[in-house]
């Protein structure tokens, strides 16, 4: 008899096909009412869970009697009760290393685009307002030769680092919970305390997962340790950050200016960011190309097969479940 699988986010026709080759697949649709109320109705029949974006805890899964697995379409799973799904036994994957080279192109492209007045001088051409040659009220800043310093020097910070270092010859500096010996030796990379890289970077580059430790990891104190000339871009996890105390220091000067992709709430639909043009503000689109979501979503089913027909999937975020 077949397992049921239920999406708990929109997932692709041809993903639904590839999951049907083997198990019975439910995906809420609008069109038949509110999704939530299907998701907790199809709840009680699923072997494994597919999606991405929904916080899931006891009080989500307390009548997933049947629950085996959760395949999460993402690297992050701050979303997730990992506590719970231990005491559960419920097996969670995760989708690490596929968007690790489209999120550093984006990280990157926050730099300039912040460095560079992009978003802002791209909005102030179109409004008509350009009628002579730039002057100093709307030079940007060079990005080349100048230090990078990434606050967690994983697989996507030392990808945001290679750009810098061998594309515009960017002095690399990093923070962490531990040193990465061989890539100070790739990179010329040099280890700092947070405080000190802070206070030497000219472009601060946040790339740690959400956990106890680094939530508002960067507050009022720590941007004030920052250059007046020096930018912060987080392409981590919103709440890394005390945004409130970020929107102080951009409208202030305490730094320079900002590029973002995540904030401390998600959509953001309004914010004093909004209003400031030395902010930089996407949409949390890290891994949003066509190609990376779709190797992101073969992994998540690959992941969610391999559990479901008793195989270990290649990417166990709670190992200590499997049996």
């Amino acid at each position: 008899m077949k397992k049921t699988v239920l999406a708990f986010s929109r997932i692709t026709a041809p993903m639904v096909e590839r999951l049907q080759q083997d198990f019975n697949v439910i995906v809420p649709n609008p069109k038949l009412g509110d999704i939530n109320a299907q998701f907790n109705e199809a709840l009680p029949q699923a072997h494994g869970l597919i999606g991405v974006g929904r916080k899931l805890g006891e009080a989500q899964l307390h009548n997933a009697e049947q629950l085996q697995v959760v395949s999460s379409v993402s690297v992050g799973y701050d979303n997730y009760d990992l506590a719970y799904f231990n005491q559960r036994g419920i097996a969670l994957t995760n989708t690490p290393d596929v968007l690790t080279e489209s999120t550093a192109d984006l990280g990157f492209a926050l730099i300039m685009s912040a460095a560079r007045r992009v978003a802002e001088l791209d909005a102030w051409t179109k409004a008509g307002e350009w009628k002579a040659t730039v002057g100093p009220a709307h030079f940007g800043s060079d990005v080349h030769g100048k230090t990078l310093g990434i606050v967690g020097l994983g697989n996507i910070g030392a990808a945001i680092a290679r750009r810098g270092r061998f594309g515009f010859n960017m002095p690399v500096i990093y923070s962490g919970n531990s040193r990465k010996t061989a890539l100070e030796q790739e990179l010329g990379a040099q280890y700092r305390s947070l405080d000190q890289l802070l206070a030497e970077a000219d472009f601060v580059c946040l790339v740690v997962p959400l956990g106890a430790n680094t939530r508002h990891l960067i507050g009022e104190r720590e941007l004030k340790l920052m250059k007046p000339s020096a930018f912060l871009v987080n392409v981590s996890r919103g709440p890394v950050v005390d945004e409130a105390a970020l929107v102080a220091a951009l409208q202030q000067g305490t730094i320079r200016g900002a590029g973002l992709d995540v904030y401390e709430k998600e959509p953001l639909s309004e914010s004093p960011l909004f209003q400031l043009a030395n902010a930089v503000t996407l949409p949390h689109v890290g891994s949003a190309t066509a190609e990376t979501r779709e190797a992101m979503a073969n992994r998540a089913i690959d992941n969610l097969r391999a559990a479901l027909l008793g195989e270990r999937p290649r990417d166990l975020v709670n190992p200590q479940v499997w049996k």
